[in-house]
């Protein structure tokens, strides 16, 4: 008992809890290689011309226009490319330019791997769990909870297994203190292939309050659709939770849809999509029916929309990526969808958006032209990694709009306006993209 008078108790500030949306930044070395099976959008565009230029502008006018409704947003710089270190490692040695040249000529879909700029879909950088769906599970930290953080280890792509280890590097220098719990990517094993938060949502009734965190996976152990490969697996999900303190009543681990995966839904992100107590979702988005059911169960409050197939294809969910929308809340508590412009004109994503705009708190729809992403299958969700956290530790990351005229500078000076395949073997580029990302980094501030 203190010995203070009711009324004289000391007070203890509520904290404010917001999202921050961490948008990876579009590399210099954007290009259509189609390296991704089953990514649809991917193996269409393959072999075509890039914009890279256009392709960055394009998200910083998104991460704009998230700052004109009040929403945090941030920056994840891009990656170094190409990564002439794994070249060197499979035998192509010599100078930079020889390395280039010698893996054009013999392997040139190689060379499009380590040149690509896939590491801009931040979804995909990481799992995070907030503080308040965690347990205090080191000794050292026994007193309170915090905030978990998993790379993706990405191994079903070989182009994209080259990330993890500068993600890992990057949300450590980016998430600094003792709130932050950093954990190394899971095994590199089949067992284990883990896509990030592309395959995770988190449902809440605030954002400082305790969720229901759902795992989503395509495949146990080696079991899954047949048409296109599974990317994440059960075992992943299972582990991502346990490490991260999940407590099992707030934990739902489901499966996706083998018939949503052979559409060309090569992540749960294309057929789901979240935000607090709303849910928006395809009828054919998990294996098991009674999914919506059980989600109901563990989250009562969650405001769920189901979109039937006669009113919106499976293959046309996957084609306007109307799932892989942000669904963000503004600061008067309403929300607002920021949606791929391909589908302010589809009949039935029109009539879902209307039911959705009529019974939830989702007020308005903001479309973005992301064609340059969307090419190879990335629309505005792919391109952000969300972030629960207290305002006050969110504030030095956030970008504001003299940054944001900074990027753009480096964009027009250092990116190029068009690269095609035969352009990857041009060894100016090599210096050109080292030059850009560099430039980049000194104006976010990191190393």
């Amino acid at each position: 008992m203190s010995g203070l008078p009711e009324n004289d108790q000391p007070s203890h500030p509520k904290v404010e809890f917001v999202e921050v949306n961490f948008d990876g930044l579009v590399g210099p070395t954007h290009n259509y290689a189609g390296l991704s099976p089953g990514n649809l959008a991917s193996a269409r565009h393959a072999s075509t011309v890039s914009h890279p230029r256009q392709a960055a502008l394009q998200g910083l006018a998104k991460m704009k226009l998230l700052m004109r409704l009040g929403v945090p947003q941030a920056v994840i710089p891009p990656q170094t490319r190409p990564c002439l270190d794994v070249l060197r490692s499979l035998g192509f040695d010599g100078s930079d330019a020889e390395v280039v040249h010698r893996t054009h000529r013999d392997a040139p879909r190689l060379l499009a791997a380590v040149y690509s700029s896939s590491f801009m879909w931040a979804a995909n950088a990481a799992t995070i769990s907030p503080a308040a769906d965690t347990t205090a599970n080191t000794a050292a930290h026994t007193t309170y909870r915090r905030i978990h953080i998993t790379p993706a280890n990405l191994l079903t792509q070989f182009h994209r297994s080259l990330e993890p280890g500068f993600t890992s590097e990057m949300l450590k220098q980016i998430f600094t203190g003792d709130q932050f719990v950093h954990h190394q990517p899971l095994p590199a094993a089949d067992a284990f292939a883990d896509e990030g938060a592309a395959n995770h949502f988190r449902l809440c009734d605030d954002y400082g309050s305790a969720g229901l965190e759902v795992f989503v996976y395509g495949r146990d152990e080696l079991s899954g659709p047949t048409r296109y490969p599974a990317r994440q697996t059960r075992q992943a999900c299972q582990a991502i939770a346990r490490r991260h303190g999940l407590n099992p009543d707030r934990t739902l681990i489901l499966r996706q849809s083998p018939q949503a995966i052979d559409a060309g839904a090569f992540h749960n992100d294309v057929v789901v999509a979240s935000n607090q107590n709303v849910l928006l979702a395809h009828r054919s988005a998990f294996a098991d029916a009674s999914a919506f059911d059980e989600i109901r169960q563990r989250h009562p409050t969650v405001q769920l929309f189901i979109a039937e197939p006669e009113i919106l294809s499976l293959g046309d969910a996957v084609s306007t990526y109307i799932f892989n929308s942000q669904i963000v809340t503004l600061p008067d508590k309403s929300m607002a969808i920021i949606a791929p412009v391909e589908c302010r004109d589809h009949p039935g994503v029109q009539r879902y958006l209307e039911q959705i705009l009529s019974d939830s708190p989702v007020k308005a729809v903001h479309y973005v032209d992301l064609r340059q992403s969307m090419n190879n299958g990335g629309g505005p969700a792919c391109l952000r990694l969300r972030v629960v956290m207290p305002a006050d530790a969110a504030r030095p990351m956030l970008i504001d709009t003299g940054r944001i005229e900074q990027l753009a500078q480096v964009i027009q000076r250092r990116y190029r306006d068009e690269l095609s395949p035969a352009g990857l073997a041009d060894p100016a580029l090599i210096q050109e993209s080292r030059l850009a990302v560099d430039e980049v980094q000194q104006v976010l501030g990191l190393a």
